[in-house]
């Protein structure tokens, strides 16, 4: 069995360098190949000029390949996969694409696997972690009011005047300001159409109190069948969201009334160009630390009372092992590599697992990577 790695951006190379240095066999794909020899020639020498192509001509049943790269080469790979009886890996969420796969994939007993990164990925697992222990707790009672958070963000370890610091192409974060989010807020729908008309206030329950400007992402109501809610749970409030430094919304005023007014083909290319002047100002520099982190909350109430109460907490910077956000998001990847190896995650198209024995192992290596994490009981 061959892992093939496709893919040596800044999100990559602890993952990849685990699974190389624990002897898995392995072969790196790269669009620039001086690149990934850069990164991890002196532990392969198996680094080859990424294509399609090429990749179809090395694939072999039984064979994993792993997309690191844009998200538009996801599919066309996992395609690819199926034709051959190979395996996908991927950090990113599951597009309606894949998600079309899943049918024939476990038809051909192939696993399909995404959503294994930082976020989605870890915030997945924490969140299964939590909903499996609030199960067995004697505060259990389906008729508790519920309310879940779970907040991620990527800031620099040494907060700037911009708030923020750009560790790839700031391309994706100015399309994602363009993008309407959908959650749960006193047990209504709440829509917003814009990131900067939900702001609040989050105060993050670190050994140091800390509070940081937070808001709803993306749609966060499918992924309360995906945590295992019951369908008759009462929700009060259910929200994944974006997690920023204070200052950043000030900060960033004259970025969202440009937005705004961007729309059609003009608007795409302004954003390109917006996106390489933020890469030319606002990016880090050589060996610069960055800063992840991340809580996940689950709270029940009974009688206005809170009976629950717990919260993954994670804070970690950028080391001499890599950034932070490469180390969370690439470290994953690579324990869902193994796990598709041993024949633990089922054949069919999955998000990062549910399974109680793969939670849990892999929330202990998350946790070797972080200076701080910790499971938080408010009401201890």
């Amino acid at each position: 069995m061959t892992i093939h790695w496709c893919g040596t951006g800044l999100s990559a190379i602890p993952g990849l360098r685990r699974l190389i240095a624990a002897g898995h066999k392995v072969t790196v794909w790269n669009r620039t190949v001086g690149k990934a020899r850069d990164a991890v020639g002196d532990i392969c020498d198996d680094i080859r000029p990424y294509t399609l192509e090429a990749l179809s001509d090395a694939l072999a049943p039984g064979d994993i390949a792993v997309s690191m790269l844009p998200g538009d080469q996801h599919v066309p790979i996992a395609k690819l996969c199926l034709s051959h009886g190979a395996h996908f890996v991927s950090s990113s969420y599951i597009a309606p694409e894949m998600r079309a796969l899943d049918e024939d994939a476990r038809v051909k007993g192939l696993v399909l696997v995404n959503e294994v990164g930082l976020d989605p990925g870890i915030d997945h697992l924490m969140a299964h972690s939590l909903v499996s222990d609030y199960r067995k707790s004697r505060a259990y009672d389906a008729g508790n009011v519920l309310s879940f958070t779970s907040y991620c963000g990527g800031v620099p370890a040494e907060p700037n005047a911009f708030r923020y610091k750009f560790s790839w192409s700031p391309l994706g974060v100015l399309k994602a300001l363009r993008s309407p989010s959908r959650s749960l807020r006193d047990f209504s729908e709440l829509r917003v159409a814009r990131p900067w008309d939900a702001i609040s206030r989050y105060d993050a329950p670190l050994p140091k109190p800390e509070s940081f400007e937070v808001y709803p992402n993306r749609d966060s109501i499918p992924f309360m069948e995906d945590y295992r809610f019951d369908p008759d749970w009462k929700v009060k409030e259910f929200v994944r969201g974006t997690l920023r430094l204070n200052g950043w919304a000030e900060a960033w005023a004259p970025v969202f009334a440009e937005v705004e007014t961007l729309s059609g083909t003009e608007g795409d290319a302004r954003l390109k160009e917006m996106s390489e002047q933020f890469w030319r100002d606002h990016a880090y520099a050589e060996g610069e630390a960055d800063r992840v982190v991340l809580f996940v909350s689950l709270k029940a109430e009974k009688d206005g009372t809170p009976v629950y109460h717990k919260t993954w907490a994670l804070d970690a910077k950028g080391d001499a092992r890599g950034t932070a956000m490469a180390r969370l998001v690439s470290i994953p990847v690579s324990l869902a590599i193994e796990a598709v190896m041993k024949r633990e995650i089922p054949a069919g198209v999955h998000p990062a697992p549910h399974d109680p024995r793969l939670v849990n192992r892999w929330l202990e290596k998350v946790d070797g990577q972080a200076q701080y994490m910790g499971l938080i009981d408010h009401l201890a």
